[in-house]
């Protein structure tokens, strides 16, 4: 089966060029124009990625990406203002899994969605998530914290912790490495082959969001330590 994409994008003939491209790289994708009626349609048609414009009728795509974050399991790339600083990082806060500028590039695009998907469950079932490496260990434990790459779940104690696609990438990425620091140009090239351009806030937003689901205090954290001028530290202990 075909992944399947679904494009929320009001300006059609922005949408019609994006769709047509990503059909002819073998995917498989949808239109949806209007913002008010595009959560209801994504959590029916569960696609395997979304991406979602901000600037949209009816109810932009902030509205949207709160909505459906929690019950929907796929990716969501959002398509921000050039520059914009604040909508990325808002974006991320909600749960978008990553974010791309307009206007969009689609060859940039392209790469973008075949990364995420590489590291996403699927959706709906047609594609495969990423595979643990040869060699590595395929879970980790450190107190009463436990992630697993092979079932991509996380628990503190008896509790489930629910994590975006990219979240669980970041958290993964710093359990393999506890003890060590990891720079923000570590983790980027890590986990989006790009590296730190000084202005980028992905990695700083989805560590304020795990903070707060593991349970660590934002003002003084122990379990994701903020080294200044280097870097996060992944702590081997403050897990009981």
């Amino acid at each position: 089966m075909k992944t399947r994409i679904l494009l929320v994008e009001d300006d059609q003939r922005l949408a019609n060029l994006t769709a047509e491209y990503l059909r002819k790289n073998d995917f498989e994708v949808g239109i949806e124009a209007r913002g008010d009626s595009a959560a209801a349609r994504i959590l029916h048609e569960r696609p395997d990625l979304v991406i979602l414009d901000v600037m949209l009728p009816g109810k932009d795509g902030f509205e949207i990406c709160r909505a459906i974050r929690a019950p929907y399991r796929g990716v969501i790339l959002m398509l921000t203002a050039r520059d914009e600083d604040l909508d990325q990082i808002l974006g991320l806060e909600l749960g978008a899994d990553d974010y791309i500028a307009k206007p969009v590039q689609p060859r940039l695009l392209l790469a973008r969605i075949k990364a995420l998907l590489r590291r996403s469950p699927p959706a709906s079932g047609s594609v495969s998530g990423e595979s643990v490496n040869a060699g590595e260990p395929s879970e980790l434990a450190f107190g009463r914290f436990r992630i697993s790459q092979a079932t991509r779940s996380t628990m503190l104690g008896d509790d489930a912790i629910d994590l975006t696609t990219a979240e669980f990438d970041l958290l993964w990425q710093l359990a393999r490495h506890a003890g060590n620091i990891l720079s923000r140009d570590d983790l980027l090239q890590e986990l989006r082959g790009i590296g730190f351009d000084g202005l980028d806030r992905s990695i700083d937003a989805r560590i304020s969001r795990l903070r707060r689901k593991l349970g660590d205090d934002p003002e003084n954290p122990l379990r994701i330590k903020t080294v200044r001028g280097k870097g996060y530290l992944f702590s081997k202990h403050d897990w009981q």
